[in-house]
């Protein structure tokens, strides 16, 4: 097991060399252009200005500066995403509302296959300091990787299969940075090797940080105990590389241990007509103020193949496999002792064709196949163990007129569950359908109209669930009767990606018909009964993100996005853990080889709440940002620092499921160097 207290101690020493070298050279100034953006995640590798719904790309400059401990902390920054914020060590992405399944995390277009889909304790597998590209689709915008991703999905772009052979046979990149909140360490690196048609790559990274210091004024004090997180990751991977197409493999460790602050002790409750009977002991301490914090302990180790060919034959554009293969586990571990253990083992395997234009229609036809077997043991093994197969074939197809660009897309899915209980087995299958238009009605500008409907089948947890889950404070109920669910989802965007004016503006409103939730029926000091459920629901929302350029030197960007999500019944009520609204100002400067920001950022109070939901009041937080680009050398580095929530804030996210227990970090400073070579 990893040491909590193990730091790394070069990161100061190796800054303060780099600045008081003699050789620094200042890069020369430039004027600042915007490169041409391809989206991978797209299916049809489509460029920016052809994207109908909203995405967002961080490339490698762009998360110099944003890459935190968890995939959502991330991209916290991205309209319309939020972090589900359940512990410094776990976190996914929520957009616009909606978080589990219905975001799906890619690993260069194949799924991630944890366990973070399942319960917001449990981590995304995946190192943030080794990506070099993420990609963001808001709403039903990716049917190539299946209709239940209604939220969106999010493409991770990483270099442990090389597409390309250096062109001096040898490239790498080091990372060292550090961050106050959590007294964090961590470094990573990256070498790619090559020569002729082979290319080998090689990475790790490795974190460190303690409990998280949090804003002033908490009734708990200044740090979340507990709240320790530490990490260990390393790669290596070969490809063959010719000059049409690539095919390579690569195999990925990960091991994880992070702790679950915010947990109860065990009641002694019963279940009677759909409500708790606890029986409770004067003795007994419930919160537990100086009780060892429970932790995952997180193992996976996973295998990925990935090739493409360019024109193999007459008629077909581009043929693209990419296949994975996990063997995941993590232990929660309470008083020093194994109390469950989750296992996955796990296969993600896809196939796409891309055509040459027939009548004017070019396109892609994939067929996918996934396959997930789960178990959970030991005291909290809230679901029984299940099987899970998926097989889905899709088509996308766009057709340009003149300024015009439509596009269609068709994916059919079957689902089959056999469980090992005395519960039936489930089997399930969804049609979903998206047609859109991009009108590029004046220079840089563009008007995205999308309609989708989109089917998703129930998950294991959904149907089987049954017991204790103390990590999430809930004993829960599953219903082995759920049906698919179906939205309706209409987006509308509107761009301007050239010139010093840009924006992009997007509404969006989603109907769902049977939405699966967890109904909170009871709840007894902390600890709930949940039951999920089905009932037609609604979100409704706005993205809007502006910049002006002032002039070559400064830039001033306006953003903000809102949801709204609830049930429709004859009294609507509110869905729990629905994002307050935000809306903030950045002011950029580029100086030389200098960049820096400064922004604020308000948070609105969320009043809207579900039963048994408590409100959450509003904030604001003030960032700062710098980072300067330079040689030692001929070496290419960059220094970069953040400090993060200026006034020490004390900040509580909606979106956790343990919000008063994590509040967010309090100020705090994060610095850091990049070497290229």
């Amino acid at each position: 097991m990893l040491r909590p207290h193990h730091r790394l101690k070069s990161l100061p020493v190796l800054i303060a060399a780099l600045l008081s070298g003699k050789a620094l050279a200042q890069a020369e100034p430039a004027t600042p252009q915007l490169a041409p953006v391809t989206v991978s995640a797209s299916a049809l590798s489509l460029g920016a200005s052809d994207m109908i719904l909203p995405f967002s790309v961080l490339d490698a400059e762009a998360l110099l500066l944003e890459r935190a401990g968890t995939l959502g902390e991330t991209l916290e920054r991205q309209p319309g995403v939020r972090s589900s914020g359940f512990a410094p060590g776990a976190g996914r992405p929520v957009i616009r509302g909606l978080d589990g399944a219905r975001v799906r995390v890619l690993s260069d277009g194949s799924e991630i296959m944890d366990a973070s889909t399942i319960s917001p304790d449990h981590a995304v597998a995946t190192e943030t300091l080794l990506l070099e590209r993420i990609e963001i689709l808001r709403g039903p915008s990716a049917l190539a990787y299946g209709g239940g991703a209604t939220g969106g999905v999010v493409n991770l772009i990483d270099a442990r299969i090389p597409t390309e052979v250096p062109e001096d046979g040898i490239e790498g990149t080091l990372e060292l940075r550090g961050n106050t909140a959590a007294n964090e360490a961590a470094g990573a690196f990256g070498i790619t090797a090559g020569s002729g048609n082979f290319a080998l790559r090689a990475e790790g990274a490795r974190r460190d940080a303690r409990d998280l210091r949090v804003g002033r004024g908490w009734d708990e004090g200044r740090k979340v105990e507990g709240s320790f997180s530490q990490s260990e990751t390393g790669s290596l991977g070969l490809s063959w590389i010719g000059k049409r197409g690539y095919l390579g493999i690569a195999y990925s460790s990960e091991r994880r241990d992070y702790g679950l602050p915010g947990h109860v002790e065990a009641h002694d409750c019963e279940v009677v007509g759909g409500l708790l009977d606890c029986d409770d002991h004067d003795d007994h301490d419930h919160e537990g103020e100086h009780a060892d914090v429970p932790m995952v302990d997180l193992h996976s180790q996973r295998w990925d193949l990935r090739g493409e060919v360019l024109e193999p034959f007459a008629g077909i554009a581009r043929i693209g496999l990419r296949a994975s293969h996990t063997d995941y586990r993590h232990d929660e571990i309470e008083d020093g002792e194994i109390a469950t253990r989750f296992r996955s083992k796990a296969h993600d395997a896809r196939v796409e064709v891309e055509h040459q234009p027939i009548a004017g229609w070019r396109g892609v036809i994939g067929l996918q196949n996934t396959r997930r077997d789960f178990s959970a043991t030991g005291e909290e093994a809230y679901v029984p163990p299940t099987l899970t197969q998926r097989n889905a074939l899709f088509l996308i197809e766009e057709y340009r007129l003149g300024d015009w660009r439509f596009e269609a897309g068709l994916r059919h899915e079957r689902q089959r569950i056999d469980v090992d209980s005395t519960a039936r087995d489930r089997s399930h299958s969804g049609t979903s359908v998206s047609v859109g238009a991009n009108w590029a009605f004046a220079p840089g500008y563009s008007l995205g109209v999308s309609l989708a409907r989109a089917q998703r089948m129930p998950s294991a947890e959904e149907l089987y669930a049954d017991g204790l889950h103390l990590a999430t404070r809930t004993i829960e109920i599953g219903n082995p009767e759920l049906e698919r669910e179906t939205s309706r989802n209409l987006d509308i965007t509107l761009r301007k990606l050239t010139g010093d004016t840009t924006f992009s503006i997007g509404v969006f409103h989603n109907r769902v018909n049977d939405y699966i939730f967890a109904n909170t029926l009871d709840e007894h000091e902390g600890l709930r009964l949940i039951e999920y459920a089905q009932r037609d629901a609604s979100f409704t929302g706005l993205e809007v993100e502006v910049r002006q350029q002032l002039n070559r030197a400064f830039a001033v960007t306006g953003f903000g996005d809102y949801v709204r999500g609830k049930l429709k019944s004859s009294a609507d009520s509110d869905l729990p853990r629905i994002p307050a609204w935000r809306a903030g100002l950045r002011l950029d400067a580029t100086y030389g080889a200098w960049q820096s920001e400064v922004e604020w950022v308000h948070v609105g109070s969320q009043t809207q709440v579900a039963d048994y939901e408590s409100k959450t009041g509003s904030y604001n937080l003030i960032n700062l940002g710098a980072s300067y680009s330079a040689r030692y050398n001929t070496t290419p580095f960059q220094v970069y620092v953040k400090l993060h929530n200026l006034t020490d804030k004390l900040a509580f996210n909606h979106a956790s499921f343990n919000k008063d227990e994590v509040p967010l970090a309090g100020r705090s400073l994060m610095a850091g160097v990049r070497v290229q070579f």
